[in-house]
């Protein structure tokens, strides 16, 4: 087949009905994230076959209106966040077809492209390891081909299999059960599915999938889905966040046509619905309870994770190489309840520790900690003013200990770590240790301004200032100092630091990492 046409879109939805059906079982069985309610399978399965049904009853003269008319029909019928996702991906799709081009190879890999854009888009917070990374992936494999359908078509689903083994490396809620991402394995049989058409293969679902067990679940809150019709778009910004306040998994999905699929995890239905009627017509409401997030256990391990809310990307790729699931915040913004919310769902297990980096997203992690969204886990945040805190309390983190013990010495740690800082003054104003200039070096410890360095902030006076922090803050002692250099430092700033460290206190040990973060030049903290 060089051109997908409208038997081939017709033959594709029911290749994906068939292998839903024979997956659906296996699919439930890894549903683990956001909560391991084993409905994935079913809602994928229910999405695709009313798509399906659709088709059948219109007339499609055309790969164009066949597509219009299955995006049309998965909007509809989508159930649950991956049903939502899908119908996007449908959707992205024949919105491309829509501009009259032939789906030949290269009208392919652009459309995937589409619905890559198309389905991103409709969640509130895209999270790394779902089935929106495995879109991801493939849109970028086949971005720009040229090759025959057949190829782009394989291409795409064999790129979806790689992409869903990644998926435990990075969402530990994945990691932690020992399965891959649920709704990214759906995705990978409808794209089997579309490839095995193109090419005449007679493709059957032939992978074992690990289930995991699930046993006495509990109902904590709730999954809300209805069609929201006479819609203003220009008001659907304002919707998602107001939905983001209620829970999370937060998905507002349009057809093309006015029409959007809402979807939300929550303990208020009656907000939920609300929020809808303000903006438009809800109609088809469902509610489902979801069930309490299962501790996973692999390996025998003590039940507990660790997750960080910090600033700057390059200190949130240092924690996740740790092993930490990471809320990165960009700057000047504060996580609301669904940002929050999603990164404890990342994580398995029914102790969860929570390290945030600053004042700010401690006082955030502390309201997301009690809302009814957090099901029964034992949620604890550690309080932490700085960076360098969060990295002083991970040091010490032992999953063999007793989970109470493990938060103390966290804890501890955190609180026994002192904080230095450089910032770069951008206006006048008067410290305790005098007046500082616009472009000044200030130095703080503890957030007390200790000395000003005269601009300019070069790398001389930047280092120059930096000793001069550490040399008060290792007044009182201490035997590790670590620094973490901000978007604004200049490379070598690091190393010089180093290099007079080990000739005024060669008896530290000190450590550097480049944390990204914009609204600080330096962050120290002493151990």
């Amino acid at each position: 087949m060089r051109v997908l046409d409208a038997a081939a879109v017709s033959a594709w939805a029911r290749a994906c009905v068939d292998s839903l059906s024979v997956l659906r079982p296996a699919i439930n069985g890894i549903n683990v994230y956001p909560v391991a309610d084993s409905d994935t399978g079913s809602n994928l399965l229910h999405t695709m076959t009313g798509a399906r049904e659709a088709l059948t009853s219109a007339e499609t003269p055309d790969a164009a209106t066949a597509l219009a008319v299955l995006a049309r029909g998965a909007v509809l019928h989508a159930r649950g966040n991956s049903g939502v996702i899908l119908s996007q991906v449908v959707r992205g799709i024949a919105d491309w077809a829509a501009g009259g081009a032939p789906l030949d190879g290269a009208g392919l890999a652009a459309a995937l492209g589409q619905a890559d854009q198309a389905a991103t888009g409709a969640v509130s917070r895209p999270v790394a390891g779902t089935m929106l990374t495995v879109l991801h992936s493939v849109s970028a494999a086949v971005r720009e081909e040229t090759r025959p359908l057949a190829e782009v078509a394989r291409t795409a689903a064999d790129t979806a299999a790689a992409a869903l083994e990644e998926t435990p490396k990075q969402l530990p809620a994945l990691a932690k059960a020992g399965v891959v991402d649920a709704g990214g394995r759906g995705l990978v049989a409808v794209l089997d599915a579309l490839a095995a058409v193109i090419t005449g293969a007679a493709e059957q679902p032939t992978h074992e999938l690990q289930a995991i067990g699930i046993s006495e679940p509990q109902p904590y809150a709730w999954e809300v889905m209805y069609l929201l019709d006479d819609v203003d778009e220009d008001r659907l910004p304002a919707f998602r966040k107001e939905l983001s306040g209620f829970g999370d998994s937060v998905t507002v999905a349009g057809d093309g046509a006015g029409r959007h699929a809402v979807h939300v995890h929550c303990a208020d239905i009656g907000a939920a619905i609300e929020a809808g009627l303000q903006l438009g017509r809800p109609r088809r409401i469902r509610v489902e309870p979801l069930i309490t997030p299962t501790p996973i256990e692999p390996g025998g391990g003590l039940d507990r994770s660790v997750v960080a809310v910090v600033r700057g990307g390059g200190l949130a790729e240092l924690l996740r190489a740790e092993g930490v699931a990471v809320l990165a915040v960009p700057e000047g913004e504060t996580p609301g309840v669904e940002d929050l919310i999603g990164l404890f769902n990342e994580a398995a297990g029914q102790h969860l520790i929570v390290l945030p980096g600053g004042p700010d997203l401690t006082a955030a992690a502390d309201a997301a900690a009690g809302h009814t969204m957090a099901g029964d886990r034992d949620v604890v945040v550690i309080p932490c003013a700085s960076p360098v805190q969060v990295l002083a309390a991970l040091a010490v983190h032992d999953g063999d200990r007793r989970a109470n013990d493990d938060v103390v010495a966290m804890a501890e740690a955190a609180a026994a770590t002192r904080r230095g800082e450089l910032r770069i003054a951008t206006e006048e104003s008067l410290t305790w240790v005098g007046r500082a200039q616009s472009g000044d070096v200030i130095g703080l410890v503890d957030d007390e301004v200790v000395l000003i360095e005269p601009a300019p902030a070069s790398e001389t006076n930047l280092v120059a200032a930096a000793v001069g922090v550490l040399n008060r803050m290792l007044t009182a002692g201490g035997e590790l100092v670590t620094v973490l250099s901000g978007a604004d430092a200049p490379q070598g700033v690091a190393a010089e630091l180093a290099g007079q460290l080990r000739l005024e206190h060669p008896e530290v040990e000190l450590t550097s990492y480049a944390s990204g973060q914009c609204d600080t030049v330096l962050l120290m903290g002493v151990e």
